[in-house]
């Protein structure tokens, strides 16, 4: 047995041997469902079997599908880690937040209140396992309103996540918890495209199998060309040198492409497996009878669609991300929602402010999607996403891009450049390969 084996055997075995005394949060005197937010890094929408993809086996995912209900037209505010991320704590884009790319601090600070401070506020018990990447110290409790964290800041942290929640669970206490489990795959689709470059050799949150012959990988999608009318700025930003670690693609042939796709669905299993264990742990607790589950993630990964590694662009492969509610009080059957848009950086908190029976405070743009509430409560008209083409990787000042999201149109339009703009008809061109802009 290995180290992470045994670290995660160990755990739940101590968890199953808590005596029932220890069940604190099972006579809770505070009636409110716990919430777990389960966020994985760098997932599209459909990377998941149960939303029909026939390359990749989700059963975690797919048994929080078939109690929940599951959104397809979910999108994060600003396709790259650190600005969606951003816009999850404080309900806001990026464009009021003041971060819209990648870095590690904010010399201007946030602007914006951690939502997680009003759920403490509001008598929940917070805790925070995993992937941080918000340019805010997580140990700042004053600030975030966080009680409990584990692992924020290494990026090799995935499968000590359920022991990091096996701690919290494990906690005795009165009050509802709000706690969000933030897995880092599969982002490591990342080193693949270095490992499959020979810029890199190793993954960081578990091996995979070996590469396969190319006969067993998926196909490439039928997106894969670059339109001919495409934003001359996304070619122009991806071949930057000080890029190339980030978009080692540019050269690469078909075969490397499907592979790059085979190791992308094998890491997005390999998350699975460590969310599944998270689970677990609701029924070892005796917690998973009043919990509330939101599963989404940060961005999304090109997949090879328009022969494009990594997130940041506008497409639906970067800036579709999965999103499903379930609420284990009140299970239903495998129910979509096709229909409902959902901007994940605004809505997230709102959602859970409104499992929680907390007021929203006031300025949000965000609405709640539980589905309760949308039956017969105000719904968004479109949705916005952008993004920042900067000239180099960690910098700010380059080419902006604006997504508007209606019920069955995208428009896109970049700040300069040929072909600034772009409108497609998503109902019949889902592949955003017919650009309508003449």
């Amino acid at each position: 047995m290995n180290r992470r084996d045994f670290l995660t055997t160990t755990s739940l075995a101590a968890a199953a041997s808590v005596t029932s005394s220890a069940f604190g949060q099972r006579q809770s005197r505070d009636e409110r469902p716990n919430i777990l937010v389960i966020m994985t890094d760098q997932q599209s929408a459909n990377m998941m079997s149960i939303a029909g993809n026939a390359n990749l086996h989700t059963p975690a995912m797919d048994s929080l599908a078939r109690k929940g209900v599951r959104f397809t037209k979910a999108y994060c505010t600003n396709p790259i880690c650190v600005p969606s991320r951003t816009s999850f704590l404080t309900g806001t884009p990026s464009h009021v937040n003041g971060i819209n790319f990648n870095r590690n601090d904010a010399p201007n600070g946030i602007n914006g209140t951690p939502l997680t401070k009003v759920v403490q506020q509001a008598g929940y018990r917070t805790g925070y396992v995993g992937k941080w990447h918000i340019p805010h110290s997580i140990q700042d409790s004053d600030w975030n309103g966080i009680d409990f964290v584990k692992y924020p800041k290494s990026n090799e942290v995935d499968f000590l996540i359920p022991d990091g929640c096996s701690e919290f669970l494990a906690q005795k206490s009165d009050k509802p918890f709000l706690l969000f489990a933030s897995f880092v795959n599969p982002h490591d689709i990342c080193e693949t495209a270095r490992i499959l470059s020979g810029i890199d050799d190793r993954f960081k949150n578990g091996l995979i199998p070996p590469f396969p012959d190319v006969s067993y990988c998926p196909k490439l999608p039928s997106n894969h060309a670059i339109p001919d009318d495409e934003p001359e700025v996304i070619r122009i930003h991806q071949a930057i040198p000080t890029n190339s670690r980030t978009y080692p693609s540019i050269n690469w042939d078909d075969e490397t492409w499907r592979i790059y796709r085979w190791a992308y669905a094998r890491l997005v299993e390999l998350v699975d497996f460590q969310i599944g264990k998270v689970l677990e742990l609701l029924n070892v607790y005796g917690v998973e009878e009043n919990t509330v589950i939101l599963f989404t993630s940060d961005h999304g990964d090109g997949n090879g669609a328009h022969c494009w590694n990594q997130k940041t662009l506008l497409y639906e492969e970067t800036a579709g991300i999965p999103f499903m509610i379930t609420d284990l009080r009140n299970p239903r059957d495998s129910e979509v929602n096709r229909e409902r848009l959902v901007s994940m950086g605004l809505d997230l908190f709102p959602t859970i402010f409104d499992y929680a029976g907390i007021s929203s405070p006031a300025g949000l743009m965000g609405l709640s999607a539980r589905p309760e509430t949308i039956r017969s409560g105000p719904a968004h008209d479109y949705i916005v996403a952008e993004n920042d083409l900067h000239p180099e990787y960690g910098r700010s000042g380059g080419v902006y891009g604006r997504m508007i999201r209606t019920a069955n149109f995208k428009y896109v339009c970049y700040s300069e450049g040929k072909h600034h703009e772009q409108l497609f008809d998503l109902e019949n061109d889902p592949g955003e390969m017919n650009n309508l802009v003449g």
